[in-house]
């Protein structure tokens, strides 16, 4: 597919009115002591309820590193990382990963499946340390299958599954805890185009008025697939496009 048309004589969009859920606001992120690299420079971003957005650019942009800031599995050199509106860079470790394991759900290009364990298994393993009772886990992962679309494949191992159902699986996983942020990292990188736009259709139904879905990919035609799509360039957000059906209709910078 080829790259999306662009409409001219573009204004700024103005942000909808889903509660922000996830927020950086002026993020750098510096490595080295004597050289130093910033990897993120001064880079604010919100995340709304109810958006599907996807983070692009190539190797050394930087939009790995903003996604382990956003998934909080990094903290940044300086700025503030907010969940929900709380600054979890002043939090002490166990708080922050409260916090996260409540807020986000992540999704890998590597599925990270335990290969004994049935898909039902794998996706309780989200569900163990939160008081739930076996019954409550077992259906609520579940009910995650069951919107991934392998409710009846429920009872099968890794290794007897497809790739594509796989990553499915590794997306159940995620949203059985009702995150209110999906983090999905290269999530089709691993699979043939077809399974891609499966995985791609699943995060488009996941995008509901209470969630939020972003992917960080390079591939372009994934990038294209969300309604909100940020290129990041050198460590800094270089366009905040709005899309329709692949096409650039607005920017919010």
């Amino acid at each position: 597919m080829g790259e999306s048309m662009v409409v001219s004589d573009l204004s700024p969009v103005h942000e909808s009115g889903g509660e922000v859920l996830l927020a950086l606001e002026g993020v750098s992120r510096i490595y080295g002591t004597e050289v130093e690299v910033r990897a993120l420079d001064d880079v604010s971003l919100d995340i709304r309820a109810g958006e599907f957005l996807s983070i692009v650019g190539p190797s050394g942009s930087g939009k790995s590193t903003m996604l382990g800031l956003l998934g909080v599995l990094d903290l940044p050199t300086e700025g503030a990382v907010r969940i929900r509106g709380t600054d979890v860079t002043l939090l002490p470790d166990a708080e922050r990963s409260r916090l996260r394991g409540e807020a986000i759900g992540f999704v890998f290009q590597q599925f990270h499946l335990i290969p004994h364990l049935t898909a039902l298994g794998n996706v309780e393993t989200a569900l163990l340390y939160r008081g739930l009772t076996r019954r409550q886990r077992r259906s609520q992962a579940l009910a995650a299958l069951e919107q991934v679309g392998l409710g009846n494949r429920h009872d099968h191992r890794p290794v007897q599954m497809s790739g594509g159902e796989q990553q499915r699986v590794a997306i159940a996983r995620a949203i059985s805890t009702e995150p209110g942020v999906v983090l999905a990292d290269e999530p089709t990188g691993a699979l043939d185009s077809q399974n891609a736009e499966n995985v791609l259709q699943i995060f488009d139904d996941l995008q509901s008025p209470e969630r939020a879905v972003c992917i960080v990919t390079h591939d372009l035609h994934v990038a294209d697939s969300a309604s909100r799509k940020i290129s990041m360039l050198d460590g800094k957000i270089v366009a905040d496009d709005v899309l329709r059906g692949g096409v650039v209709v607005g920017s919010r910078l």
